[in-house]
């Protein structure tokens, strides 16, 4: 055995005899580069002098200097050089909007946006498909336009989820693949780091930049015996998320290894990769073996499955190898889960949740059982699903929930309906849902309840937040496999374990289901379906980006302003958030999607959703300057929005108040016209009187571009200064959990927020904070908030933060964007 020290010469120079392997069948020109991660994999393990895991290699096999990076798990921050970039097509609106804004011809990487977030489930798969296309069409025109100008290939809504996609055909082992949604980690399940990002971080690999990851540690979860019966490989993750809880991947690595990860097939260990984001997780691996090679030879990629066998020491982890934390599982006793209400990570057996659900007062009907969606919608799992729907069928018997199937592909779609799996399914009395991500981000138009009414839905989905799946915060959602879903829904009730419970026939036998079986491939080919991808033009110079400038749901970005050179002083608590604040609170999804592309206008969700510690109310702040309570974002907008005019006139002041919308810079569509006497009061006065209704202004007038001269607005605007209040959010722990939504950052900036204080992040309001210490704003030296209360008195904080010293030049120039600008 050559051991880990030593890797034969011999394998790479033989192999640089032969053709170059394209990354994928739509970028022949971009090969994948095993070599050059080999050299990168020597260099470091020769300096760290030691062995090293799965996710080390092919991390530091990225690293843009192996010679010179700093490695330190977590401490140091990494620069490595991803080889592609994947974006979804709410993310990838922003993404590519900030692309723009950086002046590039061209991305630097193979980068592909995939139009799968805002198809609505509403009736049925080609209905919801051809209204979607109607009502986007401006979104879908300009990420086309934008893939076309810019290199970017585009597939077409109906082509199915992101992360199938990806796994499909772009994801293979030893990748570092970055795409614009949370479950990126999909595709660890074919041997790759796929993490989750936000547009910053996709721009920057897109514009060939070194993209900065903090040094992650690994968690090694150890699988023996063998999966069987009824237990999935969703079981798996749904374990470690009862083991790990919500935050306990933060800053780690989750890298699967041991005798057990043979008995999983390809897809499944997918289905495992994805859900790790629900632990916080930077992605999760599993090694490369025989179960990956079968499914590139089965997804037309032969080529790199031979190629990868080559280089198979690179794509395993080192023997001896430590990791930070080791979890064990043992496949043979593990037993089927369901986890929730509420949370991913509230674990129970599928035997115990009857009781449990009874005790906690969980409703026990399940009104509907969704199967599919990135996690759970391959051809293994629809197979399985329909071998217990035909059990039932065969005895006469149909789902008395209402039952959906999702399927993660366009591919996956036209093969089930070859191979009859659909047809089982709508016979069940399953509805086939659009090739999209639907229900799993509440994309769902649900209509058999009513909001507030308390009911319990089972799906196959990774996130079960409140209100996640359809925007009813008294839905009990729990997440299991795509076989306990279908089972539970045949019964109708949560408290059936299909190990030991019988179902009854409407001829009144009784009968209990065989555990699923279903094979892990198709035996022929996959059919492909129909094709849906956009190849960008090989000259797109006079190709012109679609943006309507009246447009309501695309907006292109102004800069934000630099850093001033000062403290932050006398900024006001916006809200003081109670208990957990995901990115659903922060940045909700469902009917917001479609302002993606439009800063301002989504900006109206702004933590809509969080409890205020002052009054446990959601979206209820006060406005510290009028004495009011409003929503979040209206309170947000009035802060950073309040101008005084100046009057030439001697007698009176014009006061302008705003409300929904900014001035015209900010696409404002209207304001007030508040005119008082100059010599009676003064604008602290007007602002407190006329919000008291003490004090009437002489006359009021609501003015738009539609009927005001815009030269005349734009003079009253010219001489209007801003006195805009500087705010912060102050949280709790895990501050951001869920997906990674760009939007959720961007939006307190576009707002006036100037922090964010928690006492840890995922990845009373008389108070006034200044934060001190910027002008040697340095890594590692801790800041300082001077909190100022109602009382007078006074007390300071320490403020940690994990700030680079690339981050702080970024947060100097105002943007990551407005620094690339600078380096051009």
């Amino acid at each position: 055995v050559t051991g880990y020290w030593v890797r034969p010469f011999h394998v790479s120079t033989a192999l640089s005899a032969k053709a170059k392997v394209a990354m994928s069948r739509f970028e022949p020109s971009s090969a994948i580069n095993y070599g050059k991660m080999h050299e990168n994999i020597i260099t470091v393990r020769r300096r760290l002098n030691r062995p090293l895991t799965l996710s080390e290699k092919i991390v530091y096999g990225h690293l843009d200097d192996p010679a010179g990076q700093e490695i330190d798990r977590g401490r140091t921050y990494l620069r490595l050089r991803p080889d592609r970039v994947a974006m979804q097509d709410a993310t990838a609106q922003m993404a590519m909007l900030q692309f723009i804004s950086s002046g590039l011809p061209k991305v630097a990487v193979p980068s592909t946006i995939h139009c799968d977030h805002l198809i609505e489930a509403q009736i049925g798969g080609a209905q919801d498909l051809q209204r979607a296309k109607v009502i986007n069409q401006e979104v879908y025109n300009f990420l086309a336009s934008a893939g076309a100008k810019y290199g970017v290939g585009f597939w077409k809504p109906g082509s199915g989820i992101i992360h199938q996609i990806i796994l499909e055909n772009y994801a293979y082992p030893g990748v570092m693949l970055i795409g614009t949604d949370s479950h990126t980690p999909n595709g660890g399940g074919l041997g790759g780091i796929c993490i989750g990002v936000g547009g910053a971080d996709a721009v920057d690999v897109m514009a060939g930049i070194p993209w900065e990851l903090k040094c992650p540690k690994v968690i090694g979860v150890r699988l023996t015996g063998t999966l069987s019966g009824w237990t999935s490989p969703k079981d798996v993750i749904l374990k470690v998320a009862g083991i790990l809880t919500v935050k306990g991947g933060t800053g780690a690595i989750v890298e699967y290894h041991g005798p057990g990860v043979d008995s999983i097939s390809c897809t499944g260990m997918a289905t495992i990769c994805n859900m790790g984001a629900e632990i916080g997780a930077t992605t999760s691996v599993f090694p490369y073996n025989h179960r990956m090679k079968t499914y590139l030879d089965k997804t037309g990629r032969g080529e790199i499955g031979s190629l990868a066998d080559h280089f198979k020491d690179d794509l395993v982890p080192d023997e001896g190898c430590e990791y930070d934390q080791v979890i064990e599982i043992n496949l043979s006793e593990l037993k089927p889960h369901i986890n929730g209400p509420f949370t991913p990570d509230l674990a129970h057996p599928v035997s115990d949740i009857g009781a449990i659900a009874k005790k906690s007062g969980w409703p026990l009907e399940v009104k509907v059982g969704l199967i599919g969606s990135c996690t759970n919608s391959s051809y293994e799992d629809m197979g399985r699903a329909a071998s217990l729907a035909k059990q039932a069928l065969d005895k006469g018997l149909k789902c008395k929930a209402q039952f959906t199937v999702t399927p993660g592909s366009e591919q996956i779609r036209a093969t089930i309906e070859r191979d009859g799996y659909a047809k089982i399914l709508s016979e069940v009395g399953g509805i086939v849902l659009a090739n999209a991500c639907g229900p799993c981000i509440g994309q769902w138009d649900r209509k058999d309840v009513k909001k507030g009414e308390k009911n319990t839905i089972v799906t196959s989905f990774n996130r079960n937040f409140t209100a996640r799946n359809d925007a009813n915060p008294a839905t009990h959602a729990f997440v299991t496999s795509p076989e306990i879903v279908t089972a539970l829904a045949l019964a109708g009730t949560l408290d059936f374990n299909p190990e030991t419970d019988y179902l009854t026939a409407p001829n009144g036998e009784k009968f209990k289901l065989e555990p699923p079986s279903g094979d892990e491939l198709p035996s022929r080919d996959f059919d492909p379906g129909q094709d849906t991808y956009q190849h960008p033009p090989a000259e797109s110079s006079s190709v012109k980006v679609d943006v309507n400038p009246s447009s309501n749901r695309l907006q292109l970005l102004e800069p934000f302003d630099k850093w001033h050179g000062k403290d932050l002083e006398d900024m006001k608590v916006l809200i003081k958030v109670k208990g957990k604040c995901t990115t659903d609170h922060i940045s909700a999804a469902g009917p917001w999607l479609k302002f993606r592309g439009h800063l301002d206008n989504i900006s109206n969700n702004l933590l809509i959703g969080a409890v205020n510690i002052e009054n446990d109310a959601v979206n209820k702040v006060k406005n510290q300057l009028t004495g009011e309570y409003n929503g979040v974002p209206d309170v947000a907008r009035h802060y950073k929005c309040v101008f005084k005019y100046k009057s030439p006139w001697q007698n009176y002041n014009l006061c302008c108040i705003f409300s929904q919308q900014t001035l015209p810079q900010f696409h404002m569509k209207h304001f007030i016209c508040l005119v008082f006497m100059q010599s009676t009061l003064n604008w602290p006065a007007v602002h407190s009187s006329y919000s008291n209704k003490l004090l009437q202004p002489l006359f009021t007038c609501s003015v738009s571009f539609l009927q005001f001269p815009f030269s005349l607005l734009y003079f009253f605007y010219s001489m209007i200064q801003a006195n805009g209040v500087n705010w912060v959010v102050v949280g709790d722990e895990n501050y951001g959990e869920g997906s990674s939504r760009e939007h959720a950052a961007l939006e307190p900036r576009h707002l006036g927020g100037r922090a964010i204080i928690v006492k840890s992040f995922a990845r009373i309001h008389d108070d006034k904070i200044s934060i001190t210490g910027l002008s040697s704003f340095a890594p590692g030296k801790p800041l300082t908030a001077v909190i100022k209360h109602s009382d007078g008195s006074q007390q300071s904080i320490s403020l940690n933060h994990t700030f680079n010293e690339t981050q702080i030049q970024w947060f100097k120039a105002g943007s990551a964007l407005n620094r690339m600008k600078e380096l051009q």
